[in-house]
Protein backbone atom coordinates (compact mmCIF):
# COMPACT_ATOMS: atom_id res chain seq x y z
CA UNK A 1 0.00 0.00 0.00
CA UNK A 2 1.37 3.38 -0.98
CA UNK A 3 0.81 5.87 1.82
CA UNK A 4 2.58 8.69 -0.03
CA UNK A 5 -0.58 9.64 -1.92
CA UNK A 6 -2.65 10.29 1.19
CA UNK A 7 -4.29 13.64 1.73
CA UNK A 8 -6.61 13.20 4.70
CA UNK A 9 -8.32 16.13 6.30
CA UNK A 10 -10.04 16.61 9.61
CA UNK A 11 -13.45 15.90 8.07
CA UNK A 12 -12.43 12.51 6.71
CA UNK A 13 -9.72 10.86 8.79
CA UNK A 14 -7.77 7.83 7.59
CA UNK A 15 -9.84 4.87 8.84
CA UNK A 16 -8.22 1.61 9.93
CA UNK A 17 -9.95 -1.51 11.24
CA UNK A 18 -8.09 -4.47 12.72
CA UNK A 19 -9.71 -7.87 12.21
CA UNK A 20 -9.10 -11.19 13.94
CA UNK A 21 -11.40 -14.17 14.50
CA UNK A 22 -13.56 -13.28 17.50
CA UNK A 23 -12.53 -9.68 18.23
CA UNK A 24 -11.62 -10.41 21.85
CA UNK A 25 -7.84 -11.00 21.75
CA UNK A 26 -5.58 -9.84 18.91
CA UNK A 27 -7.59 -7.18 17.11
CA UNK A 28 -8.55 -5.31 20.32
CA UNK A 29 -4.85 -5.27 21.25
CA UNK A 30 -3.95 -3.79 17.88
CA UNK A 31 -6.77 -1.24 18.01
CA UNK A 32 -5.95 -0.02 21.53
CA UNK A 33 -2.20 0.17 20.92
CA UNK A 34 -2.42 2.01 17.59
CA UNK A 35 -5.02 4.42 18.96
CA UNK A 36 -2.67 5.23 21.83
CA UNK A 37 0.25 5.78 19.44
CA UNK A 38 -1.87 7.98 17.17
CA UNK A 39 -3.18 10.02 20.10
CA UNK A 40 0.28 10.54 21.59
CA UNK A 41 1.58 11.69 18.18
CA UNK A 42 -1.10 14.37 17.92
CA UNK A 43 -2.76 12.72 14.91
CA UNK A 44 -5.85 11.51 16.74
CA UNK A 45 -8.20 13.64 14.67
CA UNK A 46 -6.65 12.39 11.41
CA UNK A 47 -6.51 8.63 12.00
CA UNK A 48 -9.26 6.49 13.48
CA UNK A 49 -8.91 2.90 14.61
CA UNK A 50 -11.45 0.21 15.34
CA UNK A 51 -11.58 -3.57 15.38
CA UNK A 52 -13.86 -6.45 14.53
CA UNK A 53 -13.94 -10.22 14.13
CA UNK A 54 -14.83 -12.46 11.24
CA UNK A 55 -17.05 -14.52 13.55
CA UNK A 56 -20.11 -13.44 15.51
CA UNK A 57 -19.93 -15.63 18.60
CA UNK A 58 -18.41 -12.95 20.91
CA UNK A 59 -20.42 -9.92 19.70
CA UNK A 60 -21.09 -7.54 22.58
CA UNK A 61 -18.57 -9.19 24.92
CA UNK A 62 -15.60 -7.46 26.51
CA UNK A 63 -12.11 -8.34 25.40
CA UNK A 64 -10.77 -11.56 26.91
CA UNK A 65 -9.58 -10.91 30.48
CA UNK A 66 -6.07 -12.02 29.49
CA UNK A 67 -6.07 -9.43 26.68
CA UNK A 68 -7.08 -6.69 29.10
CA UNK A 69 -4.41 -7.85 31.59
CA UNK A 70 -1.65 -7.98 28.96
CA UNK A 71 -2.61 -4.53 27.73
CA UNK A 72 -2.69 -3.15 31.30
CA UNK A 73 0.77 -4.57 32.05
CA UNK A 74 2.06 -2.65 29.03
CA UNK A 75 0.28 0.58 30.05
CA UNK A 76 -2.80 0.40 27.81
CA UNK A 77 -6.49 0.39 28.72
CA UNK A 78 -8.54 -2.25 26.92
CA UNK A 79 -11.38 -2.32 29.42
CA UNK A 80 -13.89 -0.45 27.24
CA UNK A 81 -13.73 -2.80 24.26
CA UNK A 82 -16.87 -4.59 23.03
CA UNK A 83 -16.60 -7.24 20.33
CA UNK A 84 -18.35 -6.88 17.01
CA UNK A 85 -18.40 -8.69 13.71
CA UNK A 86 -16.97 -7.16 10.54
CA UNK A 87 -19.63 -6.10 8.06
CA UNK A 88 -18.61 -6.14 4.37
CA UNK A 89 -20.61 -2.92 3.88
CA UNK A 90 -17.88 -1.17 5.89
CA UNK A 91 -15.35 -1.51 3.06
CA UNK A 92 -16.64 1.64 1.39
CA UNK A 93 -15.84 3.70 4.49
CA UNK A 94 -12.45 2.15 5.32
CA UNK A 95 -8.98 2.99 4.07
CA UNK A 96 -7.14 0.00 5.53
CA UNK A 97 -8.33 -3.39 6.79
CA UNK A 98 -5.53 -4.97 8.82
CA UNK A 99 -5.88 -8.68 9.50
CA UNK A 100 -3.96 -10.68 12.06
CA UNK A 101 -3.53 -13.89 10.11
CA UNK A 102 -3.96 -15.40 6.68
CA UNK A 103 -7.34 -16.97 7.49
CA UNK A 104 -8.84 -13.52 8.08
CA UNK A 105 -7.02 -12.25 5.00
CA UNK A 106 -8.73 -14.92 2.90
CA UNK A 107 -12.16 -14.30 4.46
CA UNK A 108 -12.01 -10.51 4.12
CA UNK A 109 -10.76 -10.63 0.53
CA UNK A 110 -13.67 -12.97 -0.28
CA UNK A 111 -16.09 -10.56 1.41
CA UNK A 112 -14.69 -7.51 -0.40
CA UNK A 113 -17.11 -6.40 -3.12
CA UNK A 114 -14.46 -4.89 -5.43
CA UNK A 115 -10.81 -5.29 -6.34
CA UNK A 116 -10.17 -1.88 -4.77
CA UNK A 117 -11.66 -3.13 -1.49
CA UNK A 118 -9.60 -6.33 -1.67
CA UNK A 119 -6.48 -4.16 -1.97
CA UNK A 120 -7.29 -2.58 1.41
CA UNK A 121 -6.78 -5.93 3.20
CA UNK A 122 -3.26 -6.33 4.61
CA UNK A 123 -1.59 -8.65 7.09
CA UNK A 124 -0.41 -6.72 10.16
CA UNK A 125 3.02 -8.33 10.18
CA UNK A 126 3.58 -7.29 6.54
CA UNK A 127 4.29 -3.76 7.79
CA UNK A 128 7.25 -4.94 9.89
CA UNK A 129 10.22 -6.25 7.88
CA UNK A 130 11.55 -8.16 10.88
CA UNK A 131 8.28 -10.06 11.38
CA UNK A 132 6.83 -10.13 7.85
CA UNK A 133 8.16 -13.61 7.17
CA UNK A 134 6.05 -14.97 10.04
CA UNK A 135 2.89 -13.71 8.30
CA UNK A 136 0.50 -14.62 11.15
CA UNK A 137 0.13 -13.31 14.67
CA UNK A 138 -0.70 -16.46 16.68
CA UNK A 139 -4.13 -16.65 18.31
CA UNK A 140 -3.48 -16.81 22.07
CA UNK A 141 -7.08 -17.72 23.00
CA UNK A 142 -6.37 -21.38 23.81
CA UNK A 143 -3.02 -20.68 25.43
CA UNK A 144 -1.57 -19.06 28.55
CA UNK A 145 -0.76 -15.54 29.75
CA UNK A 146 2.78 -15.81 28.37
CA UNK A 147 1.49 -16.14 24.81
CA UNK A 148 -0.81 -13.13 25.32
CA UNK A 149 2.26 -11.11 26.37
CA UNK A 150 4.26 -12.41 23.40
CA UNK A 151 1.43 -11.63 20.97
CA UNK A 152 1.11 -8.14 22.45
CA UNK A 153 4.82 -7.57 21.76
CA UNK A 154 4.46 -8.74 18.16
CA UNK A 155 1.46 -6.49 17.60
CA UNK A 156 3.16 -3.52 19.25
CA UNK A 157 6.22 -3.83 16.99
CA UNK A 158 4.09 -4.25 13.85
CA UNK A 159 1.86 -1.31 14.81
CA UNK A 160 4.91 0.87 15.29
CA UNK A 161 6.13 -0.13 11.81
CA UNK A 162 2.68 0.59 10.35
CA UNK A 163 2.54 3.96 12.08
CA UNK A 164 6.08 4.83 10.95
CA UNK A 165 4.97 4.29 7.34
CA UNK A 166 1.60 5.99 7.70
CA UNK A 167 2.35 9.06 9.85
CA UNK A 168 4.57 11.00 7.38
CA UNK A 169 1.93 10.72 4.66
CA UNK A 170 -0.81 11.82 7.07
CA UNK A 171 1.30 14.75 8.32
CA UNK A 172 2.14 15.76 4.76
CA UNK A 173 -1.55 15.97 3.92
CA UNK A 174 -2.20 18.34 6.83
CA UNK A 175 -2.16 22.00 5.87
Amino acid sequence: MNFEALSPDEATPFRIVFVCTGNICRSPMAEVMLRDLVTRSGLGRLITTSSAGTGDWHVGEQADARTVAALAKAGYDGSHHRARQFDPAWFADLDLVVVLDHSQERVLRNWAPTEHDRSKVRLLLSFDQKQAELRDVPDPYYSDDALFDSVLGMIERANLALFTQLAPAIRQGVR
